[in-house]
């Protein structure tokens, strides 16, 4: 079957869908790249691999050749019988399967069976721009069921998940998931490895889980965050003013060592897990 993703749209007469957010990779350069960070020659064979948005396929015939099984997600109909197609070998070979289903809302844990210390369980995906905030939330949320997660995403969501304290991108984002991940940009796509190009430049994350996390996402935690950057420009005692009593946060701020009168965006993600931490105990 094709690899190109524009020669399988016209065998089965179909377009991109705009609603979906469907930008395919076209460039065999970029999948491979895709492959290679998802299943690393020193794991050949071994991992399972979890796709969102297996879309015609491309990608996944890649980490089927590397990996030890795909479960590919796709909640397109009209492409889940053309990924039947475009996939045939592998599916037969115990290889590949597919569900129709909603990228947002599965659980890698029950896709990807229990955990084998040998068969390490990696999520990837060309996630869709409008749904990206929401997909990184689901891969945080299951970081302890995962050992390795490859997303290509905007270039400007790359950029903010990898900032650092102090920076105009540093914000929520970064922290809520570098608290669970280590985060490295792996490389930039150019609009022109996609049809049909989209309007912004992409680049490709993975991310690594932190065992243990750097910071459970409690209540509390995410009251913190959201209190600090929420209000970039005020201090922090002015920032979680309604977060507790004001002898409360000053009592826990200098447990955890940190100033009030700084802003939220010069803290990192130990800085607000202790915070969190001397808040709820105190």
């Amino acid at each position: 079957m094709s690899t190109d993703a524009r020669a399988v749209l016209r065998r089965v007469g179909l377009a991109p869908k705009k609603s979906f957010g469907q930008n395919f990779l076209v460039s065999p350069h970029v999948v491979d790249a895709i492959a290679r960070a998802c299943v690393p020659e020193g794991e050949i064979g071994r991992p399972r691999v979890l796709e969102l948005g297996a879309g015609l396929g491309v990608l996944t015939r890649a980490l089927a050749e590397r990996a030890r099984s795909v479960v590919a997600v796709e909640r397109d109909r009209d492409l889940v019988p053309v990924l039947g197609e475009e996939l045939a070998a592998h599916v037969e070979a115990g290889r590949v399967r597919i569900v129709e289903g909603d990228a947002q809302a599965v659980d890698p844990r029950e896709l990807l069976g229990d955990a084998d210390p040998s068969s390490p369980r990696v999520l990837a995906g060309n996630l869709p721009y409008q749904i990206t905030g929401r997909l990184l939330e689901r891969a945080v949320a299951h970081a302890d069921a995962l050992d390795r997660v490859v997303f290509m995403v905007q270039l400007e969501v790359a950029d903010r998940l990898t900032a650092s304290p102090g920076t105009k991108t540093y914000g929520a984002l970064t922290v809520f998931v570098r608290a669970a991940y280590r985060v490295t940009k792996l490389f930039d796509v150019s609009r022109g490895s996609f049809h049909p190009a989209p309007d912004v430049t992409s680049a490709v994350v993975l991310l690594e889980p932190h065992r243990p996390r750097l910071a459970e996402e409690t209540e509390t935690f995410r009251a913190l965050v959201k209190g600090a950057f929420g209000a970039r420009r005020k201090t922090l005692r002015n920032a979680w003013s309604r977060v507790a009593e004001a002898p409360r946060v000053a009592e826990a701020a200098a447990r955890a060592g940190i100033s009030l009168d700084a802003r939220g965006e010069t803290l990192d993600v130990e800085a607000f897990a202790r915070m969190a931490s001397h808040l709820a105990s105190g």
